[in-house]
Formats: C-alpha cells, sequence, structure tokens
C-alpha cells in the first residue's frame, strides 16, 4: 500500500484545495492529510487563520479522498511525520518548489501546481475589502 503525505492550512476551504488533494489522492492508495496548528498558522502568515483547527481538521476529514488527518504543529517535524505515517510520497503545491527536496531520501516528494487565480489569502482580502 503507498501512502501519500501532505500538508496545508486549509482555511476559507475551496475549489483549489479540493484539487490539490484529490491530485495527491491518485497519486497513492491512502491520503494522510496534516492540517496546521492555528499557532503555526500565525507564525507563517501573521494571522490567525479564519476557522480553528478543530473546524479545519473536521472539514478535511469528511474528504471520501481523504484516509487520516492530524495537527501538523511544526514546518521543521515533516521528516517526523512522514515516518510516523509511513508516507512513501510527500505532496506539496509548487508555491514550495524545491523547499523539501532534502527528504528525498525518506520519500518521493511531488510538487502540483496550484488551481490558478483561486488563493485563500485573496479570498480573505476581497471579503475584508467588501465589508
Amino acid at each position: 500500500m503507498k501512502t501519500v503525505i501532505t500538508f496545508g492550512t486549509f482555511d476559507v476551504f475551496h475549489v483549489g484545495h479540493v484539487n490539490i488533494l484529490q491530485r495527491a489522492s491518485a497519486l497513492g492508495d491512502r491520503l494522510v492529510v496534516g492540517v496546521s496548528s492555528d499557532a503555526l498558522n500565525f507564525s507563517k502568515k501573521g494571522r490567525n487563520p479564519i476557522y480553528c483547527e478543530a473546524d479545519r481538521l473536521k472539514i478535511i476529514s469528511v474528504l471520501s479522498f481523504v484516509d487520516d488527518v492530524f495537527i501538523e504543529e511544526s514546518l521543521e517535524k515533516k521528516l517526523q511525520y512522514i515516518q510516523e505515517h509511513k508516507a512513501d510520497v510527500l505532496v506539496m503545491g509548487d508555491d514550495w518548489q524545491d523547499k523539501f527536496d532534502h527528504l528525498k531520501p525518506h520519500c518521493g516528494v511531488v510538487y502540483l501546481p496550484r488551481t490558478p487565480s483561486i488563493s485563500t489569502t485573496e479570498i480573505i482580502e476581497v471579503v475584508r475589502q467588501k465589508s
């Protein structure tokens, strides 16, 4: 059985999230998703997510092509998460291109193109401007 692992914040869930998760799922038999904790999201983006980590975890866990979810506490623990979940392939969006190549001795690393013209950050900015 081939296990694929990927990570994301998945705040303000949109079709781009669905697309990358479906494509990641198609690369193996089992898809495991690490959902960034609220604290990790704040450290990366300087803001809290719109939806709390428990809600984001629930959203991802109900998708039929996702087999397991967990909270990602730190970007530096990617190898630990890969080993804990016995992942064969790490999938990331191409906005992370080459950033995880150092993990190639431990698993395959695939960077998938993001869905054009959609971004959580842009959606949040548009909503804020309209309010």
